[in-house]
């Protein structure tokens, strides 16, 4: 049986700690519903919980995250789908960016956890594809769409200084993916139900910003021949934000940043006291 890539203590997380969180006491601090074909940007302090929760019908949503404090370091879908897996559910992590590269957040709760793999070998809440684009859009439909994924969460991002630069690769929350037989992505349409959640805990102070995707629950084509405007199948999208029970966070802290020095094999040069010159290592001597 081929086993995961990568493996160690580092991966493994305090399911005791978490189980805790998702069921202790807490206090809402923010409640909002993101309308359809639309994107919000809003903070979750460290130690909080995160919940997105399926309003009043399925709809998949594209959510980028940040540390609020310093937006260089933000989600990396990549690393987090060799991490952890490609598909996200309970006690996995949100890895961020180089040269940080700590867990942005964990998965508390998901009521869409025992889906898949399905039939076709489906499963929800992706990070094996990324957010709908205008510029793809146009390459493959020849017209000007400003309502996609990418474009929702530039609009949402902007009132915290960020830029289109800023957006990146997102986790398809909700969605229902897979690859097929030929090593093709595929998407399906979204089985979650009102009142469906997907919830984090925050490892760090959070800037999230999600996007309430113009293909709605994804069960019209965006592009081919059966494509049509799916917008009678787009629903909003909640975000409630929680303060847990302090007691709940004994012995937790913000993870560190990565352990390693950063010294990618540079060599500094070796100064000689006794004359001016610099002697290089490397063997390039002189200024």
């Amino acid at each position: 049986m081929v086993e995961a890539a990568y493996q160690g203590t580092a991966l493994e997380v305090d399911r005791a700690f978490y189980r805790g969180i998702a069921g202790g006491e807490r206090e809402k601090v923010d409640d909002f519903e993101i309308p359809i074909r639309s994107g919000r940007a809003w903070e979750v302090p460290a130690g909080h919980v995160c919940r997105l929760v399926t309003v009043d019908g399925p709809q998949v949503g594209d959510l980028n995250v940040w540390n609020r404090r310093n937006p260089r370091e933000r989600l990396w879908a990549s690393r987090t789908r060799q991490l952890q897996r490609a598909h996200v559910s309970t006690f996995d992590r949100l890895w961020s960016t180089l040269p940080y590269l700590r867990p942005l957040l964990t998965v508390t709760s998901d009521t869409l956890a025992d889906h898949g793999p399905d039939s076709d070998g489906g499963r929800v809440h992706d990070l094996l594809g990324t957010r709908c684009d205008p510029y793809v859009n146009r390459m493959l439909t020849g017209e000007d769409f400003d309502y996609h994924c990418h474009s929702n969460l530039v609009r949402a991002v902007a009132p915290y200084g960020l830029t289109e630069f800023d957006v990146h690769d997102v986790l398809n929350v909700f969605q229902c993916t897979g690859l097929t037989a030929d090593d093709r992505y595929f998407m399906k349409a979204c089985p979650a139900r009102p009142g469906d959640h997907f919830e984090f805990f925050a490892e760090q102070d959070l800037l999230c910003a999600l996007s309430t995707c113009p293909g709605g629950d994804l069960s019209v084509p965006l592009w081919g021949p059966d494509a049509r405007d799916p917008i009678d199948v787009c629903h909003p999208i909640g975000v409630e934000v929680y303060a847990v029970d302090s007691a709940l966070l004994a012995g937790w802290r913000q993870p560190d940043v990565a352990a390693y020095a950063g010294g990618h094999g540079l060599t500094a040069p070796e100064w000689d006291s006794t004359t001016t010159e610099c002697h290089d290592p490397a063997g390039h001597d002189g200024y």
